[in-house]
């Protein structure tokens, strides 16, 4: 099962871009996490491009259809998710391989419930199949010592979690 990683944060040293690319070094085999790298790279959507949409745009829906299943860990900014993140989702609105994918969606702060919320209600609104259920979880890494790459895959405990939540991804 491929599962692609996104991360709704620019930042190098993100919490969330930690936990994905700890994902995908955690994801037990037969699973394959890939970590989307690209999301700052996409130009701001416009609608007059979707007949012919920039190279970059195309390389994120070949990601998005080639994977079986989504993950999606989102910081949360002014009650609301992160821009770049809105903006790659709005590029999927009207693609066909991106209806019906299953989708989970991480929180890593355990302050950040209005964006949580807000990303769940755009992911349906999208016609995403939005997997609840042990894959989409809070893992408060924010204020902890966990907040690298290495010290979340080093984490016994949390390194359970994720393969927990990868597991789940893949029973869903």
């Amino acid at each position: 099962m491929n599962i692609l990683a996104i991360s709704g944060s620019l930042r190098a040293d993100s919490i969330n871009s930690a936990f994905c690319r700890a994902a995908a070094r955690l994801a037990p085999p037969p699973l394959n996490v890939l970590v989307f790298a690209g999301l700052g790279g996409l130009p701001l959507f416009n609608l007059d491009l979707e007949g012919d949409p920039p190279t970059s745009v195309m390389a994120f829906r070949a990601a998005v259809a080639q994977a079986d299943a989504l993950l999606i860990a989102s910081p949360e900014y002014a009650h609301g998710i992160s821009g770049s993140l809105k903006n790659a989702l709005d590029w999927l609105v009207s693609f066909e391989g991106f209806v019906a994918k299953p989708v989970a969606v991480i929180n890593t702060s355990a302050r950040a419930e209005i964006a949580h919320a807000a990303l769940a209600e755009i992911l349906r609104t999208m016609s995403a199949q939005l997997l609840l259920q042990d894959a989409s979880q809070r893992l408060p890494l924010l204020g902890g010592s966990y907040i690298t790459e290495q010290a979340i895959c080093a984490s016994p405990e949390l390194s359970l979690k994720i393969r927990h939540i990868l597991l789940a991804m893949a029973s869903a």
